[in-house]
Order: C-alpha cells, then structure tokens, then sequence
C-alpha cells in the first residue's frame, strides 16, 4: 500500500490533486486536449530557447551571423532552431483551438480561469513577436520599426514612448538586446501565470461539454485523462517532427533570410501568420490611433465574454443557428488571417474592413441570438 501524503510534502499533495485524483467529466472531448498541448509547448519552447541562447549573440552586428552560425555549425543547431521556430506556430495553433473551445463551450464563465488564460494571450503575443524581432532580418527589423512606431498613436505621450521603446532614434542595438532580455526573461512568467491558470482551474474543475454538473459521474483525471493527453501529445510531435525535417521554411518569412538593411524597405511588410488575423484589424482602420485601439479591442473583447452569456444554457450544442453562426465567426476569422498576408490594395482593403465589422459584430449579435432561440424554442409552452 502506498503511504499517504505527509503536511510536510505540499509539492507532491499539488500534483496529485492535480494530475492523477483530480476529478474530471467522464464526456470530455478532444478538444479539452489543447490544454495539455499548450503545456507541452511552452516546455518545448522554453528548453529549445535556452540552448539557442548559448549560442546567439543580441548585437546588430552579430545578430544574424549568429543564427546563420546555429544553423550551419553547432551540432543539431538546424534543428533547435527549427523547432523553435516551427514550434511557436505549433503555440499559437493550439491557442486558438484552445480559446475557441472556450468560446463554443461557455467554458469563459469560470472567470478566474478565464481572465488568468487571457493574461496568458497577451504575454504569448508579446513574446512571440519580440522574439520575431531576435533574427535581425529585413522582415524582422521592418516588423519592429512598423509595429512599435505604433505606439506614437498614444496622445501627448506617443512620441517619447516611441523612443523609450527603442532606446534611441530607431531600432537599433538598444532595441535588440532589451527585446532579447524580455523574450527570455517573460516566458517564465508565462509559466507562473499558466501555473495560477491550472490552480484556478483545479478549484472549479472543468467545463463540461453539455454545460452541467453530474459529479456523481466524474471520473479521476489519472489514467483516463492522462492517456489520452500522452496521445495527443505524441500526435503533435509527429506533425511537428514532419515539418522540422520535411518543410522546416514552410512558416518563415523569405525576406527573413536578407540581413535588415534600414536603407531598403520590404515591398509588403508583415508579421508572423499567427498575427495576420490583427493586423488586417489594425490596418483596417484608416486612422493610426483607431487601428491600434481596434487591435487592442480585439483581444480585449473576450475579456467581456461573460457579461455577454446571456442564455440560459452554457455551451452551444444546443443551439443550432448559434452553432452555424459560431462557425462563420471561424471562417472569419481565417479570412482575416488570408487577408493580412495581401497587400493593402483593392480588393483586399474593402474586404479586411468587412471581415473587421463582422468580427466585432460576432459578439454583440451572438447573444441576441440566443436569447431569441430561448424565448421561441426553449421556453415551455402553457
């Protein structure tokens, strides 16, 4: 018989509660897998970044001879880069099931967890595009002149913010060896904050996919969840092992590969795929302010998610209108993501600004909407 659990061992009572008794739904889907995937990433890029960063030099001067020296010299230095690289896309894509799954499944009324998961969100932005900035390529350097001289939007302040950023009159060396700081110091902190995530979490328990509560029908976390988040996990390895050894320049930029040259702008400067969807919101807006702020709104819209439920239902399943409308809002937000890697040209400005309606339109025409299924279909009839 194993011994019980001492006062004097509270790291190990942590982890049992949490990953082996926890008790869980015994109807949780696939879709509940992107919360373990997420944890899987984070581990993966953390270990990948700290062996590139004995390797990378965070000077203008040898910023990009240095990646090219990971690449060709250190043993197996072409494949950390590359799942670094390929694995920050591998984080977004689980992001974004994983939110959208709360989304679809009401999981936003367990607020705690909610609002810590979006803390989560904005911490993952910032790091991924400071670390988009590390390479010191054309695209890398064109992105952060373009996306931090944004914040000379702010009234009164912009301007010297601006250069507080930078360090200096432009990007420059000050700029790159603080981005590096804080590309290696913030995902630590994203790890304290996931840690608070998955203690909220453990509080309240999880969402169930029909919205109620039958805990008589719980089942523990270990080995029914743990199993199928191992398999999960190794799926995700193989479709990441096929990209890194297959198509490891798939995801990254061609102009990345010139070393920046602040006297020859790229032609169409854009980000990473994951953040296309907000910068065809940010360049949707004519004024530079109003993009900024409708590119803040964006993220910060789901933080209001729970003033915005409404019906009396939790999840979606059993609405089938919100369902297809759901949906839409998904191929949205891909078309928006479509957008954001064109040109800002006809008719691709037109149909960004569309798209930028209909995104924020979502949220407020999705609860009428269900508030009409409850009261002509849900609603007992006398």
């Amino acid at each position: 018989m194993s011994k019980p659990l001492r006062k004097t061992d509270p790291i190990l009572r942590i982890l049992n509660n949490s990953l082996i008794s926890l008790p869980a739904p015994i109807n949780l889907s696939i879709w509940w897998n992107f919360g373990s995937l997420l944890g899987f990433c984070i581990v993966l890029q953390i270990l990948t970044g700290i062996f590139l960063t004995m390797h990378f030099t965070p000077h203008t001067d040898y910023a990009f001879s240095s990646v090219a020296h990971i690449t060709r010299d250190v043993n197996y230095g072409w494949a950390l880069r590359s799942f670094h690289a390929n694995g920050a896309s591998l984080f977004f894509f689980c992001l974004y099931c994983h939110i959208g799954r709360g989304m679809y499944y009401g999981s936003y009324l367990l607020f705690h967890v909610w609002a810590s998961g979006l803390v989560m969100f904005f911490l993952t932005m910032m790091i991924a595009f400071m670390g988009y900035v590390l390479p010191w390529g054309q695209m890398s350097y064109w992105a952060a002149t373009v996306i931090t001289n944004f914040l000379s939007a702010v009234p009164f302040v912009g301007k010297d913010l601006v250069m507080w950023v930078w360090g200096g009159f432009a990007v420059n060396n000050a700029t790159l060896t603080r981005f590096f700081a804080f590309h290696f110091l913030f995902p630590f902190i994203l790890l304290f904050v996931m840690l608070l995530h998955l203690l909220y979490l453990h509080q309240t328990g999880s969402s169930d996919p029909l919205g109620v509560e039958w805990s008589h029908t719980f089942i523990p976390f270990h080995p029914y969840y743990t199993v199928k988040d191992l398999v999960g996990i190794i799926a995700a390895c193989l479709a990441l092992s096929a990209v890194v050894f297959l198509f490891p320049y798939a995801f990254l930029e061609p102009e990345n590969f010139i070393k920046a040259n602040p006297l020859s702008t790229p032609i169409h400067i854009k980000p990473e795929w994951y953040f296309l969807w907000a910068y065809t919101i940010l360049r949707s807006i004519p004024n530079k302010l109003g993009g900024v702020l409708a590119m803040l709104g964006a993220v910060l819209i789901l933080a209001i998610l729970p003033s915005l439920h409404l019906h009396s239902r939790q999840t979606t399943a059993f609405y089938p209108l919100s369902q297809i409308f759901f949906w839409t809002f998904i191929t949205n937000f891909l078309l928006l993501t479509w957008i954001g890697g064109k040109p800002v040209q006809a008719p691709f400005e037109l149909l960004g600004q569309c798209f930028t309606t209909f995104y924020f339109s979502f949220f407020f025409l999705s609860p009428l909407l269900f508030l009409m299924w409850d009261y002509f279909v849900n609603t007992p009839k006398n």
